[in-house]
């Protein structure tokens, strides 16, 4: 279980460092949040407590997700923020 969470940690702290080397050269503001829980309702939650100006999510590679929706359908259908789907 300790092992679990070492390594949950450390792929957060590799993905912050990832947007914060990325983003800063261009002067744009990000906000990095690790959370555990459904996607889409984190998502949100998020959004809304840090006002956000857009949502970026990758593209999803699951089959059942073309029939029952993706995260990202799901974000735009909500229609709170522009959402950008990278690949």
């Amino acid at each position: 279980m300790q092992a679990a969470l070492e390594a949950e940690r450390d792929v957060a702290d590799g993905l912050r460092a990832i947007v914060e080397d990325r983003i800063t050269p261009f002067g744009v503001p990000a906000t990095f949040v690790r959370r555990k829980g459904d996607p889409y309702t984190e998502l949100v939650r998020v959004a809304e407590k840090v006002r956000a100006d857009a949502v970026v999510v990758g593209a999803s590679t699951q089959a059942g997700h073309r029939l029952v929706g993706s995260l990202a359908v799901r974000l735009v259908r909500v229609g709170r923020w522009p959402v950008t789907v990278v690949p």
